[in-house]
């Protein structure tokens, strides 16, 4: 009787074990085919395993890189721009990533650009440099100096204006294109002939200077009854210089210039017996 019982409980307990080994066996295999799912979705939708050759396009224009990079489900963003001489405007002159690297499909490529634009520079004040430093001055902001043309003037080897190559005077703070050639007037000493001070009232500084240069002259002391500012240096012409109008220099002697923003000042005549010590 009791060997009964005991062989009907150890049945009964050998099935549960087996019922719990047969669940832990399913639950097991479940587990596996769940994970293997689970990683063949990911790799289908991350594309595992699936790259593109990224293509070489520096030296191509954002236009050209975004039909070559769509043929291969690349995408292109410009994330800061340069300028270098040296490289066609308006070109990419970095990627990342760089050429023949693998990447997913989708990925981005990063560029910098050369500028599509020369870069613009202001010319320097050089008027009264020794020319020597000033042909440095033109070199370092990206000018090109392409030539000396001497004239009269009291003050040798300085600086007197500086020319386009047709031969215009261009006025400190313009801006230039980089590298533009321009051409330095230098002062090579008094000259031997005489020459007729010209009439300079009503002119602004840049005028004066230019007609006193066509003249053979030089600008000498420059006062204002006012002191300008940077901002209003334009709005001065001059009334009253010295040598008066009509004299006879030297080529290459001075004329100074007083100048004002009052324009009946400047318009007019002082009596031609006026003491000149009274100028300046």
């Amino acid at each position: 009787m009791n060997a009964k019982l005991n062989n009907k409980t150890g049945d009964k307990g050998m099935s549960i074990w087996k019922f719990i080994l047969v669940n832990l066996a399913i639950m097991l295999i479940i587990t596996v085919l769940l994970l293997i799912a689970l990683k063949l979705w990911l790799n289908k939708y991350t594309e595992h395993g699936v790259e593109v050759e990224v293509p070489q396009i520096t030296g191509l224009t954002v236009e050209e890189a975004e039909i070559l990079l769509q043929g291969e489900t690349l995408r292109i963003e410009v994330i800061d721009s340069t300028y270098s001489s040296k490289v066609p405007l308006g070109t990419i002159v970095e990627q990342s990533p760089a050429p023949v690297s693998h990447v997913k499909r989708g990925r981005t490529v990063y560029v910098v650009m050369n500028a599509r634009q020369k870069r613009q520079v202001a010319l320097p004040q050089l008027a009264d440099v020794p020319y020597r430093q000033a042909e440095s001055t033109l070199r370092q902001v990206g000018l090109t100096p392409a030539g000396l043309v001497y004239q009269p003037s009291a003050y040798r080897d300085l600086v007197l204006d500086i020319l386009s190559e047709d031969s215009v005077s261009i006025p400190a703070g313009t801006l230039l294109t980089e590298y533009t050639p321009v051409i330095l007037v230098v002062g090579q000493g008094l000259g031997t002939a005489q020459v007729i001070t010209p009439d300079l009232k009503g002119l602004n500084l840049q005028d004066c200077r230019s007609l006193l240069l066509a003249a053979h002259l030089t600008l000498g002391t420059t006062e204002y009854d006012v002191e300008p500012t940077d901002e209003n240096r334009s709005l001065y012409l001059v009334y009253d210089q010295r040598p008066a109008a009509g004299s006879r220099l030297l080529e290459g002697e001075t004329v100074s210039i007083l100048l004002s923003t009052d324009k009946e000042k400047a318009a007019t005549v002082k009596p031609a017996d006026d003491d000149e010590e009274d100028f300046f």
